[in-house]
């Protein structure tokens, strides 16, 4: 499923935009991250592609569909897990392909197997840590049927250690699956170890200044960010987004 966002842009109140002019792409099977600093846009961008909000400019297609101001395109995972309280794990990881007439249970469980949550299929979320309630929220994604999965922030709340097992155990289901995804993050390292591709937005109104390939050979591990390329690339992108802090 490929994603195309021309010329995209979009304004609250008509007057100041937040999305200005803004081109990118993600490819069948790609990991693209937009990178940026707080408050410039991402998650409206999110919005937009789920068809909550219309562009007031451009064109927002899938596989060469126009999908501006249409919803149920985008299998979503928002910062927080957003988990149902009265409904059990399995129960909540199955909810978007109910939702869409469709319910894989052996699919939901050996998913839950690999996550680790097999002993938690009939608990609830306040019986989960942390990461386990990410680890069910990216579950009901990938259960999802949209051929394109929009991840917002998703590990922003979690330490630094349940952070990047989070980003290794993602990255492991994702390449058994290969779906479509957009990333957005305000973290450098996060944006580095898992994209193929990275762009960086300026402040409000939010542009892309800068695509960036990551060069990093698949699968990946933690070893990856202690690299000197890691760092390398680092620099690069911290270069770019400097110039944002500040606007």
């Amino acid at each position: 499923m490929k994603l195309e966002i021309n010329n995209i842009s979009y304004s609250f109140d008509g007057k100041q935009n937040i999305l200005e002019n803004m081109d990118f792409h993600v490819d069948d099977g790609e990991f693209v991250t937009i990178l940026g600093p707080s408050g410039s846009g991402k998650s409206t961008l999110f919005h937009l592609i789920g068809g909550i909000l219309k562009p007031e400019h451009g064109i927002i297609s899938l596989d060469g569909k126009k999908i501006n101001g249409l919803k149920g395109h985008i299998s979503y995972m928002p910062q927080q897990p957003s988990l149902l309280p009265w409904r059990t794990v399995l129960e909540n990881v199955l909810l978007g392909s109910e939702l869409a007439g469709i319910r894989n249970k052996e699919k939901a469980k050996a998913l839950l197997m690999k996550a680790g949550l097999e002993e938690y299929e009939k608990a609830y979320p306040h019986e989960l840590s942390g990461g386990m309630k990410q680890r069910a929220a990216f579950i009901r994604s990938i259960l999802s049927p949209q051929d394109l999965m929009c991840l917002d922030e998703p590990f922003s709340a979690l330490d630094e250690l349940t952070r990047v097992q989070m980003q290794e155990w993602l990255l492991s289901v994702w390449e058994e699956n290969r779906r479509s995804v957009l990333f957005v993050t305000h973290s450098i390292d996060e944006a580095v170890f898992l994209s193929d591709r990275i762009y960086v937005l300026s402040a409000k109104p939010a542009a892309v200044i800068k695509e960036v390939k990551v060069p990093f050979p698949r699968p990946r591990g933690e070893e990856q960010l202690l690299s000197d390329e890691f760092f390398h690339m680092k620099r690069e992108l911290y270069a770019a987004l400097k110039p944002t802090f500040s606007t």
